[in-house]
């Protein structure tokens, strides 16, 4: 029995030594492209959201809640507002940060390689006076005492555009640069006539100033036509009584003028983690708002940054379909794997050419390699010109050239190279006998 086996349909042993480097080889550029082409998320990412007390700040503090429960830790960096948010990114020392439409251009942001995650909510320009200051047009504003913020945010360079058009310079006015915090500290205290700064209507300074008595909201009557000057703005209306329907809060209809909040993040990105942020921001800003409709925000419109590819395949389909049913992580292994299967693909067809004729090679190359000691012996019989001593010495080493080809293990396929080489060993063995006989 042990002997049939040695006549079998293939050789396992020689399969496997055949395909062995090239599984090895598709295995080992399969793993390079796992890591290399499509690589892991990274477990950590770095928010730029606003000043002390801004919204962009506690919005920021929802986004970390949310990611985290994907494993995903966000940092958040407090700063002055957009335009420094904007310089961070541009120095790579934030992932992601919350940017106020206006701040840059298309071209700006391609240059300098930023993406937008869309925009995420109306950011009106509330301009907070004091209650003895009438002010009803921008250009009564002149010889105030106006506070507009420091340069890294982007209401200095917004409000100076408003005051352009205007015709106000702004020299005509004194423009403070205080934060928020100590600007509101200012207004309330009288040393200052007003207070500009743009935010969303949940921010605590808005609603603190919303309601302190002595403090009015300026409206922008023109709201329709700084819309029309200023593409990036939208026109909103504060609906009377919203912050408080009881006490008539505020007593009439207020217009203001809006750019957007977006999202912004540098171009490398991993896309995994676009996709989360995209998902967390239809969470925190899908609702309806004091100037929002239900599903009105996020969007991929109000930008002027070019949006990510990314971004732009939710808001057009929803989530990826895998994350629909799994974790983050799981639906994200699954998504690499496919470029894991296509590097597979690519390598398999070229390099599964190979592994037949190897297969043969290494079959036949146990019978070939015998014929060179049967051209040994032939050539020793011919230098030994028929002597009967070397004669014996080639008969002898025959039977055991033979007797070791009798224990090759070969497949059925192969064995007529088996008997072949049998047959030629008894040639051989006959041509020493014939040299032999005339001795």
């Amino acid at each position: 029995m042990s002997k049939i086996r040695k006549f079998t349909q293939f050789s396992f042993r020689d399969l496997v030594a055949a395909a062995g480097p090239t599984v090895l080889v598709i295995a080992g550029l399969c793993l390079l492209a796992y890591f290399l082409v499509d690589p892991t998320p990274p477990r950590s990412v770095t928010l730029a959201t606003g000043q002390e007390n801004s919204a962009y700040e506690e919005l920021g503090k929802k986004y970390a809640v949310l990611l985290a429960k994907q494993g995903i830790k966000v940092t958040l960096v407090r700063t002055l507002g957009s335009q420094e948010n904007l310089q961070r990114l541009d120095d790579g020392k934030v992932d992601i940060a919350f940017v106020q439409s206006g701040s840059t251009d298309q071209r700006a942001a391609s240059k300098t390689g930023l993406v937008s995650l869309g925009s995420l909510f109306t950011e009106p320009v509330w301009l907070f006076l004091r209650e003895p200051t009438k002010v009803t047009q921008i250009n009564e504003l002149k010889g105030l005492k106006i506070n507009v913020g420091p340069e890294g945010t982007g209401v200095p360079k917004l409000f100076r555009q408003v005051l352009e058009l205007n015709g106000v310079a702004p020299t005509d006015l004194t423009l403070g640069a205080l934060e928020n915090t100590p600007g509101t500290v200012e207004l309330l205290e009288g040393r200052i006539d007003g207070l500009v700064f743009s935010s969303g209507p949940d921010a605590l300074m808005v609603q603190m100033l919303l309601q302190t008595p002595g403090i009015k909201l300026f409206d922008f009557a023109q709201a329709e036509a700084y819309t029309r000057r200023l593409p990036f703005m939208s026109h909103v209306v504060l609906p009377r009584g919203i912050v408080d329907v009881g006490r008539d809060l505020p007593s009439q209809d207020y217009h203001l003028i809006a750019p957007t909040a977006t999202l912004v993040a540098r171009h490398d990105l991993h896309p995994a983690l676009i996709d989360l942020f995209v998902q967390a921001a239809s969470q925190i800003h899908g609702g309806t708002g004091w100037f929002q409709q239900q599903g009105q925000f996020p969007s991929e419109r109000y930008t002027e940054i070019p949006v990510s590819r990314e971004a732009a395949k939710f808001y057009k389909d929803g989530p990826p379909l895998l994350q629909r049913y799994m974790t983050f992580w799981l639906a994200n292994f699954f998504d690499r794997m496919w470029v894991v299967v296509v590097a597979l693909a690519a390598l398999l067809l070229p390099l599964s050419k190979i592994v037949p004729p190897l297969y043969v090679w290494r079959i036949r190359s146990r019978v070939y390699r015998w014929y060179g000691q049967l051209r040994t012996v032939e050539q020793e019989l011919e230098a030994g010109q028929g002597k009967e001593e070397v004669c014996a010495g080639l008969l002898k080493r025959l039977d055991e050239i033979e007797e070791l080809v009798n224990q090759i293990s070969i497949p059925l396929a192969f064995a007529d190279g088996l008997y072949g080489l049998r047959s030629h060993i008894n040639f051989v063995r006959n041509r020493v006998k014939s040299a032999m006989a005339p001795a």
